[in-house]
Parts: C-alpha cells; sequence; structure tokens
C-alpha cells in the first residue's frame, strides 16, 4: 500500500509555466506611473479651477448677502415708520416727511457705496491689464532697437575691407567714414585715433605727431610728414583711403594712418595703432 506522499513522488515534475510573451513588467510599471500622474496631474487642475469657482461664488455670494441685509433694514426701518405713524399721536407731518427723506438718503446713500466699490474694482482690474499691456508694448519696442541695430552694424561691417599698405604689409580693416570708423572701434581689434589736419600745422597724435604739407582736393592726393622716433618720414602724394604704414618704438610696431575726406588745406581720417602699442601720455 502506497501512502499519498509516495504517489506523488512518483509522478512525473511539470516545469513551471513561462511568462506570458510580449508582457515586460518594466514597461507595464511604466505606463502605470504615466497613468498614475495624468490623473494626479488632471485632479490637480480639476482641483485648482474648483477652488477658483468657489471663491468667486462666495464672494458673490457675499455682496448678495450684503444687498439682503440692506433691503432688511430698509423694510425694517420701513415697518417702524408705519407703527410710528399709528401709535405716535404727537408726530407730524413735517416730522413724519423729514423722517422719510432721511430714511431714502440713507439708502440712496448706501447703494451708492456698494456701486463705488464694485467701481473701484473694476478700475483696479483695468490698470493692472493696462500695466501689463504697457510692459509688452515696451519689450517689442526694445526687441525691435535692437534688430535694427543689429542690421545696421551688419550693414557697415559687410562695408568695411582689407588692403595692402604702401609697405605692402597686409592692412587691417579699413574705414571710408566716420560711422565705420565707429564700427571699428567697437570691434576693439586696434587702438584708433581720429584727427583733423590743417596745413603746416603739427598735430600729436597718440605717439607720434602728423604734419600736412599739400593737399589736393581735386585729385584726392596729399602730402603729409609722420614724425616719430626722432624721425620725419614723408608720404608724398597719397591717395584718400590708401593706408599709409610705417614702423615705430622699440618693438618695431606696424601702426598705419588712413585718410578718408581732403579739403583744401585740410584732411580728415585716422591713425591705428597694436593694442600693445604704448598709451599716449594725457597732461
Amino acid at each position: 500500500m502506497l501512502f499519498p506522499q509516495e504517489a506523488d513522488s512518483s509522478s512525473p515534475v511539470r516545469p513551471a509555466a513561462p511568462p506570458p510573451s510580449g508582457q515586460s513588467p518594466i514597461l507595464k510599471y511604466v505606463l502605470l506611473a504615466v497613468t498614475a500622474v495624468y490623473v494626479i496631474a488632471t485632479l490637480y487642475l480639476l482641483y485648482d479651477l474648483r477652488t477658483r469657482l468657489t471663491a468667486m461664488e462666495k464672494k458673490q455670494q457675499t455682496m448678495e448677502t450684503a444687498q439682503a441685509e440692506l433691503n432688511e433694514r430698509i423694510h425694517a426701518t420701513s415697518s417702524e415708520f408705519k407703527q410710528a405713524l399709528s401709535s405716535e399721536v404727537g408726530t407730524t407731518k413735517q416730522e413724519m416727511a423729514q423722517r422719510a427723506a432721511e430714511l431714502e438718503r440713507q439708502q440712496k446713500a448706501a447703494a451708492a457705496r456698494l456701486s463705488a466699490e464694485q467701481n473701484q474694482q473694476g478700475k483696479q482690474i483695468a490698470a493692472v491689464s493696462g500695466e501689463v499691456t504697457g510692459v509688452k508694448t515696451e519689450v517689442g519696442a526694445a526687441k525691435t532697437d535692437i534688430q535694427k541695430t543689429q542690421t545696421d552694424l551688419a550693414a557697415t561691417n559687410a562695408k568695411l575691407e582689407r588692403t595692402i599698405g604702401d609697405l605692402g604689409v597686409q592692412s587691417g580693416l579699413i574705414a571710408h567714414n566716420a560711422s565705420e570708423l565707429d564700427m571699428l572701434k567697437r570691434k576693439g581689434e586696434r587702438n584708433y585715433y581720429d584727427f583733423t589736419l590743417h596745413k603746416n600745422a603739427r598735430t600729436p597724435i597718440s605717439t607720434i605727431s602728423l604734419q600736412l604739407k599739400k593737399v589736393d582736393p581735386k585729385k584726392s592726393k596729399f602730402t603729409v610728414n609722420v614724425m616719430a622716433d626722432d624721425k620725419t618720414i614723408e608720404k608724398k602724394d597719397r591717395t584718400v583711403g590708401e593706408p599709409l604704414q610705417f614702423y615705430t618704438g622699440r618693438d618695431h610696431m606696424l601702426y598705419e594712418v588712413v585718410v578718408f575726406t581732403a579739403a583744401k588745406d585740410t584732411i580728415t581720417g585716422y591713425l591705428s595703432t597694436p593694442k600693445t602699442a604704448p598709451t599716449p601720455v594725457t597732461p
């Protein structure tokens, strides 16, 4: 005779059934988490909207309650007035008329105060809305100004060019007028000193001096002397817009002079020096 335990042990052992294919526990948990977040966010939004609606309803109910209390006080006063008419024999018609007028005045004053409070609330809301609109307008105007400035700078930068100086050295960007010179100053690649030279007048600029000797406005040509390092360098019959190059200083630095206008006995332009050049001494 076999015991039940022995009968079960003799039967073949079946392997555990594998989990259904195509299902990932991790994916299931992720979907459950996303669903939970969505439900929580939705409930929060519904709760927030419900809270706002409840606050508005309470405010409206408060105003209605105040109006109802006012009406009740007026009704009670009117009842008292009627009772006074029937009980007070000594009250004259003039006194009753005055009291009725006073009651009517109080009613109108209370109604006016309530209306004024409502109007004040409306004005405050309108003022806040106007301030927000004004800020948006100012921000839009500032963006427009910035875009215009960037466009102007890009247009000016496109006009700048590089060329070869009179010593055969590749020059930096060349300015042809005062606005382009301002653009070069903002770029800050070199030091720039603008000048106006009068004929035969020695003009100190930075660490050198320039002297206009001759100018021909019709041909846009001029002759100028450069005085640096106790030497005088003559730049003869040069052309407007041509970089005039020379070396100066202990470190043999390259300086450039560019003239962009030539008039009778006068020229205007600028001196360009490296960023590491000595700083001019100011009195």
